[in-house]
């Protein structure tokens, strides 16, 4: 899968440059280029000439090199390779590549490419942890950035959680799952996300407080690990993710209109709030006070069931359907009971009281409900929620 592939191999300023030797052994086994990029505090843990020797190519280390410059320009340089690798990404330079910072030579090759970007993290626990670096992140995944780690465990300085980068064999993994489409390659997966808006008249709508974040990083994550995604979204207040094909769609019934012509798919993840109801008949214009004191009579009419269609459709089911279920009180019964009466194969279930903070906030707390039962998972980001829900998805599509 490797063979004949050209990595671009950054080296940031971290102790766990210590493993890149032996990813750069691993990846040349495998028959791929690797050029590596040494940052000045990357040279701290790991030598140019280690490096050189292993890759068999020149380290490049100074933007401003005119030798190095005459022979391949950065520009080049940040697009000849099929992928650009960030090990250790150290929590600096993860926040200059999400600031657009490009005042040296690794952080103007990222700036400049046009490639995959894959980064390993490894920094201190509570670098990690950081409101800054969480914010940094997400800008990344936004970006399209893919990730690998970090690994819990016990760190240099002697404390322990998530920090410690990812081995060599799981860098190189990514490496395989970036450049050779990942197991999800081949496979065609619609995601709907976001809230839906039922015109009330032309200025009003009901709508509810979905900010369409954990369905975006479904997309994002089904994407990396290399679905065709068809990301059908309400009006959310996040960008949908990048590389995938994007439906924007504003009410239930156009949203319903937007999966079944998305058909066939392998899997169909409904992760968007759709509004139980409409209005009946929507105003033409706007609906105004008349001063009398009387309040206007809005006859609703339910909506749709886009999950319960789709699940139960006799012909050009997909083989997984997933639902979603936001639930304000006993969540494992309502969403095991949800699951039964839609016919949907799991239910992604979530407890969304406000003081929960999870509907619109960074965070999600989630009960995959199967028909073998009821799976709690920690509270964790909506990207790592994403990730091992994708994780799953693909496990059960091979």
């Amino acid at each position: 899968m490797l063979a004949g592939k050209r990595i671009l191999l950054i080296v940031g300023g971290g102790i766990a440059a210590y493993k890149v030797p032996e990813l750069v052994r691993a990846l040349r086994s495998a028959g791929a280029g690797v050029t590596p990029v040494l940052t000045p505090a990357g040279s701290r843990f790991v030598t140019p000439l280690t490096l050189a020797a292993l890759a068999g190519e020149a380290v490049r280390s100074e933007l401003f090199d005119l030798d190095a410059e005459a022979r391949m320009g950065h520009i080049e340089l940040s697009r000849a390779a099929d992928l650009v690798v960030i090990a250790p990404a150290t929590a600096d330079l993860m926040a200059r590549m999400a600031t657009g910072q490009a005042d040296d030579l690794a952080s103007t090759l990222l700036l400049a490419t046009d490639k995959p970007v894959l980064i390993a993290p490894a920094m201190n626990v509570r670098m990690w942890e950081h409101p800054a670096t969480r914010r940094n992140l997400a800008t990344l995944l936004a970006d399209g950035v893919r990730v690998v780690g970090p690994n819990p465990g016990e760190m240099a300085c002697g404390e322990w959680g998530p920090g410690r980068m990812a081995e060599p064999a799981e860098i190189r993994a990514a490496i395989e799952t970036c450049l050779g489409g990942g197991p999800l390659a081949g496979r065609h997966v619609i995601v709907t996300s976001g809230p839906t808006r039922e015109p009330i008249d032309p200025v009003r709508y009901i709508a509810n407080r979905s900010s369409g974040a954990q369905g975006a990083a479904i997309g994002r994550a089904l994407a990396h690990l290399g679905a065709r995604v068809t990301f059908v979204t309400g009006p959310a207040a996040v960008p949908p993710p990048p590389g995938v094909t994007v439906v924007p769609v504003e009410t239930a019934a156009e949203m319903k209109a937007a999966v079944e012509a998305a058909l066939p798919a392998d899997a169909a993840v409904l992760a968007a709030a759709v509004a139980d109801w409409r209005v009946a008949e929507a105003s033409a214009g706007k609906i105004k006070k008349d001063g009398s004191g009387r309040t206007p009579r809005l006859d609703l009419v339910e909506n749709p069931d886009i999950l319960a269609g789709l699940a139960q459709r006799s012909g050009g089911r997909p083989r997984l359907v997933v639902g979603f279920a936001a639930e304000t009180g006993d969540v494992a019964e309502n969403a095991a009971a949800k699951r039964r009466r839609k016919g949907c194969d799991w239910i992604v279930a979530n407890d969304v009281r406000p003081e929960t903070g999870i509907m619109g906030g960074t965070e999600n707390a989630v009960m995959l409900i199967t028909p073998e039962g009821a799976e709690s998972w920690p509270r964790m980001g909506k990207d790592a929620v994403a990730r091992r829900l994708a994780e799953r998805i693909a496990a059960a599509l091979a």
